[in-house]
């Protein structure tokens, strides 16, 4: 397959580096336009949320799938039928580590649980690096949606943290901590090519608009 990488900054260039040959790159040297993009047959999304409305523009002209790691960004709300409209489909996520997806199973069961416990408060907290400009993270704006439940969201910046996000559910007389820890960026860049490689080989599932956690599931119950 052949993909348009589109923004080659930490995580682009390890989306880049895992694809060799099949990586076509564009950035603010070489802007994507929807001619080169519609040579490939899908894209991969790492760009902050000022070059998203363009990037976003030709790709609905292309036509083609892709794959959008980009957080910080307000989507259009009638983005979801454009997509459909294009015959493209389109995958959105804040966090591509399939081991979070699995976090996620393990924090919505939590959420469902807690009305058990006696006053339990839930705190997230999350820590990046000193670069990233959104806060709280887009994942943990996700950990609180998945836990359904009132909670705080706490942010930090510290050195180059790729990503750490912990819950902590507590009451008078227990703490309950549950901490995922991305230990480098290619564990995103693998869960995007992953990503691309799954709706590539599920040429049925149909133009639309997507979550990456949609199409984990869609992964998670072939396998049970």
């Amino acid at each position: 397959m052949k993909v348009s990488v589109i923004g080659t900054g930490k995580t682009g260039s390890a989306v880049a580096e895992l694809l060799g040959e099949d990586a076509v790159l564009f950035n603010s040297s070489n802007k994507p336009n929807a001619d080169k993009l519609s040579e490939t047959d899908i894209a991969i999304v790492f760009v902050n949320a000022d070059a998203a409305e363009t990037v976003s523009e030709e790709l609905l002209e292309a036509g083609i799938p892709a794959v959008w790691g980009t957080t910080g960004y307000k989507w259009h709300g009638d983005l979801p039928e454009r997509v459909k409209e294009a015959n493209a489909r389109w995958v959105i996520g804040s966090n591509f580590s399939l081991g979070m997806n699995l976090v996620r199973k393990a924090i919505t069961l939590f959420g469902k649980g807690a009305s058990l416990l006696k006053d339990a408060k839930f705190h997230i907290h999350e820590v990046h690096h000193v670069h990233k400009k959104d806060a709280p993270s887009g994942t943990a704006i996700s950990w609180q949606q998945w836990l359904n439940r009132d909670a705080t969201i706490s942010s930090d910046r510290q050195g180059d943290v790729k990503g750490i996000h912990t819950l902590e559910i507590k009451t008078e007389n227990e703490t309950i901590t549950l901490t995922h820890e991305a230990e480098t960026r290619r564990l995103f860049a693998e869960g995007a090519v992953w990503t691309a490689n799954y709706l590539l080989k599920h040429p049925h599932i149909a133009p639309g608009f997507y979550k990456f956690e949609d199409i984990f599931d869609r992964a998670y119950s072939e396998t049970i």
